[in-house]
This record gives structure tokens, C-alpha cells and sequence, in this order.
């Protein structure tokens, strides 16, 4: 079987789209005050073209790119392309979670996108290839690429919060002691370098701490989808009633999580071809990674906090263009 891409994406600016947030969120517009609400979390800085010319020039072999929306298309792209499948919350999500305004819960419910691929990449829309990419860089030996290694996570942030709750069912699931002997090979793996420290220092600690969540297009098995919601279905479905993000929340990661426990999956450092950017604090870096196509995958994270902001978007679709100059078989004529 081929290996399919996944990508959601919002137009916050779509009337219907506002109205609807205004109605469920009690706030006639985005509040930056709030994580949960900001509006760096929805907004579209026009790069998503070159999200889809980098999909066709550097990872060609891509079978089926499934496009989830909440029912919006951009004017440009053309549907009838036939690597494309324009996908809608409602084709795959119950009703009774809907509308979401959670990206958590659209992804806990992937697995449902009708003739989704046993072999995905999950990508947020922030998440770009600016060079050539092979499919073993996702999967080898049919299974997914990716690191296994602990973080300290001592935060009391809203993520921090939510990763903890993904590490307690996996607590409840999965014992350390046998993963690991299990698995030896794998969880200690040289590529990992540094990023494994507390592996080693972990090493006789009863119970799994946070993992390592590289914002990375994260390589899945449609499969692991399953076995995690018949396992944990009861605390799934109570953390997809949640439509705006909350610490009460579980993220996809626990997925991740529950095929690295398993053993499917295959050791690849993630970091070494793979960077976020934080564009609040490293415009400048990123406008160069982009351009100087310094690794395969840079993540942009948003902020609503970014100096000059319409300054720093123009200059890095300065870089995508010079890169990424011809339209894609994915826009329209």
C-alpha cells in the first residue's frame, strides 16, 4: 500500500467559519489573550500553495493527499486533481463533536477518513518540505520513523498539561520495565545522540515520562488508530466534547506514543533533517532555512506576537517563491 499525506487547514477569514466561532466561543472575534482562542492558531498567511508545490516537487511519490477542512475550499485549488481528496470534518468526525474548533480532537478521529491510507503523515499546515524527500524518511519496513526519547516536562503550561494526560494512559496501558527490555535496541539507538539523555537517566524509573513530541510531520499507522481508541475510546470521546482546546485534553501524540510502546516504528532521529522555527524569535533563520532549503521539513510557528509581521510573511514567501517558483498540479489552471 502507498503512503498517504494528511493536512488540515482553516480560513478563519470565511463568514460562515467567524459565525460560527462567535456562536460557540462567546466572543465576537479571535482573543489573543486566550491560547485556546489566539489567533494565531487559525489564521492562514497564504503559504499553503506552497505547502501543496512542495508535496509535488520533493515527495512525488505521495499516493493521495487528504485535505480536511470544515467544508471550505481555497478559490485556487483544483479538486479534480486526482492525488487530492478534499476531505470535511463531517465526512469523518460524529456529529456530536461538531462544529470543533480543536485541532486535538480532528486529529484523534484521522483514522475515520474513508480510504485513508494504513500508512499516513500527519501534517499541520505550518509544516513545509523545501527538499527532496524519500518515503523512508517516514516509513521503513512498512513501519513509521521516529525517536524514541523521554523530555523533561515540568511546565504547567496548556500543551504541558495535555501531554501529561496522554503519558497517564499510556502509564495505565503499557509497562516501562518490558517496553523497554523489549525494545532495548530501539529506545536506545545511537542516531538519537543528546535528544536521549534522559533515556539514560531515566533509565530504572518505573513509569514512562513525557516523550519527546518534535513538531514534525509525524508518520502514523492507521492500525495504531484503532487499537488506541478501542483501548482508551471512554476518555477519547469525552476530550473530543471538548471544542476549543483545553488542559483537559488529549493530543495526537498519544497515538505516537502508543506505536513507539508497541515497538512499531523504526529509530530515525528527527532532528537532524527537521526544524521549527519560532517566528517571534527567528524570523531571520527561518527566512534563510527556506530559502538556502537548509533541511527537508521547517515547521513556521505562528505567534501573534511577531514584529513587522507583513514584512516577515512577505520575505518568507519571498524564499518559498524562489524555491518553489512554478505552480503545482494542484492549482488551478
Amino acid at each position: 500500500m502507498g503512503i498517504d499525506f494528511v493536512v488540515l487547514w482553516v480560513d478563519m477569514d470565511d463568514p460562515a467559519w467567524r459565525a460560527s466561532f462567535a456562536g460557540w466561543s462567546g466572543l465576537a472575534s479571535t482573543d489573543n489573550s486566550r491560547n485556546e482562542t489566539s489567533e494565531a492558531r487559525f489564521r492562514d498567511y497564504g503559504f499553503l500553495k506552497y505547502w501543496f508545490r512542495g508535496v509535488e516537487r520533493f515527495a512525488p511519490w505521495v499516493r493521495r493527499v487528504h485535505f480536511v477542512t470544515c467544508g471550505q475550499t481555497p478559490a485556487w485549488l483544483d479538486g479534480t486533481n486526482p492525488k487530492l481528496h478534499l476531505v470535511s470534518h463531517t465526512d469523518f468526525i460524529p456529529a456530536d463533536y461538531l462544529p470543533s474548533f480543536n485541532s486535538g480532537v480532528i486529529e484523534s478521529w484521522l483514522h475515520r477518513i474513508p480510504g485513508l491510507s494504513e500508512r499516513f503523515v500527519y501534517f499541520n499546515d505550518d509544516f513545509f518540505l523545501t527538499c527532496d524527500t524519500p518515503p523512508e524518511r517516514f516509513f521503513r519496513g512498512g513501519l513509521p520513523c521516529d525517536i524514541a526519547a523521554f523530555r523533561f516536562n515540568s511546565g504547567g503550561s496548556q500543551w504541558a498539561r495535555m501531554l501529561k494526560n496522554n503519558i497517564a494512559l499510556i502509564n495505565r496501558h503499557f509497562d516501562k520495565r518490558e517496553v523497554t527490555r523489549r525494545d532495548r535496541d530501539k529506545w536506545f539507538d545511537p542516531s538519537y545522540g543528546g535528544k536521549a539523555r534522559w533515556n539514560h537517566l531515566l533509565r530504572w524509573y518505573p513509569r514512562f515520562a513525557t516523550l519527546r513530541t518534535p513538531h514534525n510531520a509525524q508518520p502514523y499507522l492507521r492500525s495504531t488508530y484503532e487499537r488506541v481508541w478501542a483501548a482508551c475510546g471512554d476518555e477519547l470521546r469525552e476530550a473530543s466534547a471538548h471544542r476549543f482546546r483545553s488542559t483537559g485534553d488529549l493530543t495526537h501524540e498519544l497515538f505516537r506514543a502508543w506505536q513507539i510502546c508497541e515497538g512499531n516504528f523504526e529509530p530515525y532521529n528527527t532532528y537532524t533533517d527537521t526544524r521549527m522555527f519560532p517566528l517571534v524569535v527567528k524570523p531571520a533563520a527561518a527566512i534563510r532555512a527556506v530559502r538556502e532549503q537548509t533541511y527537508r521539513l521547517v515547521c513556521l510557528n505562528d505567534n501573534v506576537h511577531i514584529r513587522n509581521y507583513a514584512r516577515v510573511m512577505a520575505s518568507l514567501e519571498g524564499s518559498f517563491r524562489a524555491i518553489l517558483p512554478e505552480p503545482s498540479g494542484f492549482e488551478k489552471p
